[in-house]
């Protein structure tokens, strides 16, 4: 099972030039993939801005935001955004992402919560045909310069839809920033839908958690900020389930890959670069 480091991104007023430092030190002391968290309402750095930061700040570690919100974007707008950031990451990124459920995210006219999910089918069909270079705005030109490739995308939520739309669109499955006995029954939702489509192979399984081991009640008060929105019963427990010792980071590790995930990112719960460097000496 592969490891990789989740970028703060969305740690309240996170100090935004730290995230190209993270970026460079979890590559140099090899993370596989470097992870944002997509939100709109909350004070933090967008996961595009910050996949495009860790793109230019590293050479081979792979991308993945977890989830990006897609429905918030327009369709077109959004596959420019992505195809520009996989172009110069060199074709890293791979793009986790979800209908979202926090109805301060979804800030557009006309891009509300209601039929998110019938938005993101449509969008899934507009984004390919902006990366095979079809010609949009009733012109001629295409939005992407030639090369651009289809990006993989891996799909999150526990709803059947989502499930279905992994099976049929997606390579895989995230799960939530939960522990591992709360995300195995979503990671065998997806096993089993991906079966019925009738696809090949095994799903790309990915498991996300937040870890902190240099400030632990720090790191804690902000998981619970961030869900804050979903009352105190469910922010305590989020705020509770961050690994905070060396045993229970290597727990939860251990815990990941006996669910049989592809990989397991630890998510940096303050903005102290040394995060990167605490964490190494412990799963590598």
């Amino acid at each position: 099972m592969k490891i990789g480091f989740g970028l703060p991104n969305q740690v309240r007023n996170v100090r935004p030039e730290t995230i190209p430092q993270f970026a460079s030190a979890a590559e140099q002391a090899g993370f596989s993939t470097l992870g944002t968290v997509g939100r709109y309402a909350y004070p933090g750095v967008s996961d595009t801005i910050t996949l495009a930061a860790a793109a230019g700040a590293t050479k081979t570690i792979g991308l993945f935001s977890h989830v990006m919100l897609a429905p918030v974007w327009p369709g077109e707008l959004l596959a420019k955004e992505l195809a520009g950031i996989d172009g110069v990451s060199g074709h890293r990124l791979t793009v986790g992402i979800g209908v979202g459920g926090r109805p301060d995210d979804f800030a557009v006219d006309g891009f509300g919560m209601s039929g998110r999910g019938k938005r993101m089918d449509r969008d899934l069909e507009v984004y390919r045909s902006v990366w095979k270079g079809e010609p949009v705005g009733g012109g001629t030109n295409p939005a992407v310069p030639a090369g651009t490739r289809e990006i993989p995308l891996i799909f999150g939520g526990g709803s059947p839809a989502a499930y279905a739309r992994m099976a049929r669109e997606g390579v895989g499955y995230v799960g939530g920033s939960m522990p591992a006995s709360m995300v195995a029954p979503s990671f065998e939702a997806a096993r089993a839908a991906w079966k019925e489509a009738g696809r090949s192979g095994d799903p790309r399984i990915v498991g996300i958690g937040y870890v902190n081991l240099g400030a632990e009640d720090e790191g804690r008060h902000n998981v619970r900020d961030y869900y804050s929105f979903l009352g105190d019963d469910v922010a305590n427990l989020m705020g509770g389930a961050v690994s905070a010792t060396p045993e229970a980071i290597k727990e939860a590790v251990k815990a990941y890959e006996d669910l049989g995930a592809d990989e397991f990112i630890l998510i940096a719960t303050t903005d102290d670069t040394d995060e990167v460097s605490r964490l190494a000496e412990i799963v590598f």
